[in-house]
């Protein structure tokens, strides 16, 4: 199913947050698409449901899974999980501010929460920040949640709201250095600050609402 009122139901719904400082602040502007088989709306719950095969894209942001559920508070905040189809990861990719990197990340259930501005994977979660097509950062664990303000992630290897735990119970992650530009001895004004690295915190946060 893709048709008007399919974006439209779900705009009324869910906005990805506009505040985000690292993620590519335009995408707010851009319209959304929506592709499912089904859809089933509440207006009284401000509800959206899409089902089948779905697939969204806002501007840099592309989210695919079986199942998009949506909601929203008396606040305006918007609230979302995205379920992967049995055997399958459901899947979350957005492009970051100013920069030719890319945040994508997989779990058998994204959840996301405007009012925490975090993306969280739960259950076979994995994170990858691409520099260009080159995968620079890559880690996986039992959940991953990501702050896109501060570019924060913080991972659980264990089990967590009934998540398997990773591979051994253990956090997996392998996170490339930045190269040097220009000299050691070179002033630090004379040097292109490198763009900023994703930050760990062994505190996990932004559960759903």
């Amino acid at each position: 199913m893709k048709s008007p009122l399919s974006t439209l139901l779900l705009l009324a719904t869910l906005a990805l947050p506009a505040g985000w400082a690292c993620a590519e602040q335009a995408d707010r502007n851009k319209p959304m698409n929506v592709e499912a088989d089904a859809l089933h709306y509440d207006d009284i719950k401000k509800t959206s449901v899409f089902s089948g095969r779905v697939v969204l894209t806002k501007g840099t942001i592309l989210i695919r899974g079986a199942r998009i559920e949506v909601r929203q508070d008396p606040e305006g905040y918007q609230y979302g999980v995205v379920t992967a189809e049995p055997g399958k990861l459901a899947f979350f990719r957005q492009k970051r501010e100013g920069l030719d990197e890319f945040i994508e990340g997989q779990g058998e259930r994204i959840e996301y929460d405007s009012r925490a501005n975090t993306v969280k994977f739960v259950k076979q979660a994995q994170l990858r920040r691409y520099l260009g097509a080159t995968v620079n950062d890559e880690m996986s664990g039992g959940v991953i949640v990501y702050n896109n303000s501060t570019d924060v992630f913080s991972i659980d290897g264990g089990v967590a709201q009934g998540a398997p735990s990773a591979a051994g119970g253990r956090v997996r992650a392998m996170l490339t250095p930045r190269a040097v530009t220009g000299p050691a001895t070179a002033p630090a004004t004379e040097a292109p600050a490198p763009p900023a690295a994703l930050r760990a915190t062994p505190a996990l946060g932004g559960e759903a609402k």
